[in-house]
């Protein structure tokens, strides 16, 4: 049986951690101003990220830290769930990313260092050529893996191409469910993950902005053929990151929902009720990371379901 959660977490230590116009262009969860230095930001979103890795080792969450090297600068590095994904059945995938400074980040040495940890993969999917032809699939930004069932959800978008995500799915046997995701101005939400979370028993999800009344019928009735008991989160709920939680796992089968801490406070009495009954809940303040950043606490990490190394 596959399994929805890991202990495996990996994360990206920022270098240089900052405002990215680039990725502005269709993330409208980035704020750009200038009530903070470059130099501060990138401090404070170190701040964050190490404060984030202390709250996860302290629940038992086993974080491999890659630092970020200096040179080229990557002002998104912070996020590596968008360019790599490691899989149970040993696939090793990296991903086409929208925004050239993005395509940075993919590193063999952040790889090494999963498989140095006492992990192995006997396939690697590179999806990555397919910037040249301007199709785009940003891992876990993009894709919401359901492992039990193995089916991937995506809502379209121009950093997800849903010809792309089938190739995907043919290479490594899951069911591609594609719908459309629009915010208050109805522009395309860039990132599924910003949308739904999926956990062991629950989904975490913006039905508001799923317009067509097909395709929200279509997703409610996967959610109830799987089992997920469905916590409907608004739009507003949505702009303050309440979409982009994790579920991970301990090591001793505890699990939790991760996300940051302004996602928690946003949460009313009886979403936090629901989702203690399926998971103990795990927040961090990322402030800067969101807000400079567009992303959020599920962006930051990697899970990593790769088989491990036989002693």
């Amino acid at each position: 049986m596959r399994s929805q959660t890991t202990p495996y977490i990996l994360m990206i230590r920022p270098s240089n951690f900052g405002f990215n116009v680039e990725t502005a262009a269709n993330n409208a969860f980035q704020v750009q101003d200038d009530q903070m230095s470059p130099e501060a930001m990138r401090q404070q979103a170190i701040s964050e990220f190490d404060e984030m890795v202390k709250r996860l080792r302290a629940a038992g969450v086993q974080v491999m830290v890659a630092k970020d090297s200096l040179r080229p600068v990557k002002p998104d590095a912070i996020f590596p769930n968008n360019w790599v994904s490691f899989h149970q059945e040993g696939f090793v995938v990296t991903y086409p990313m929208f925004a050239p400074t993005r395509r940075k980040e993919r590193r063999r040495q952040v790889i090494d260092l999963v498989l140095k940890a006492g992990f192995q993969s006997n396939h690697r999917v590179n999806l990555e050529f397919n910037e040249k032809r301007n199709r785009f699939l940003e891992g876990t930004g993009s894709i919401i893996f359901d492992h039990q069932y193995q089916l991937a959800y995506a809502c379209l978008s121009q950093r997800t191409d849903a010809s792309l995500l089938d190739d995907l799915c043919a290479e490594i046997g899951y069911t591609s469910v594609v719908f459309h995701a629009v915010d208050a101005a109805g522009q395309d939400i860039y990132h599924t993950n910003v949308m739904m979370a999926l956990g062991e028993t629950f989904v975490v999800i913006c039905m508001g902005s799923v317009r067509d009344a097909q395709e929200r019928a279509m997703l409610e009735q996967k959610f109830k053929e799987t089992g997920k008991t469905i916590v409907d989160i608004s739009l507003d709920q949505m702009n303050h990151f309440a979409g982009n939680m994790l579920q991970v796992r301990n090591t001793e089968g505890q699990t939790f929902l991760v996300m940051s801490e302004q996602a928690f406070k946003i949460l009313s009495n009886e979403q936090v009720a629901v989702l203690e009954k399926h998971t103990q809940l795990l927040h961090s303040p990322l402030y800067t990371i969101e807000k400079y950043g567009g992303g959020s606490a599920r962006c930051m990490m990697a899970e990593v379901f790769l088989p491990q190394v036989s002693v």
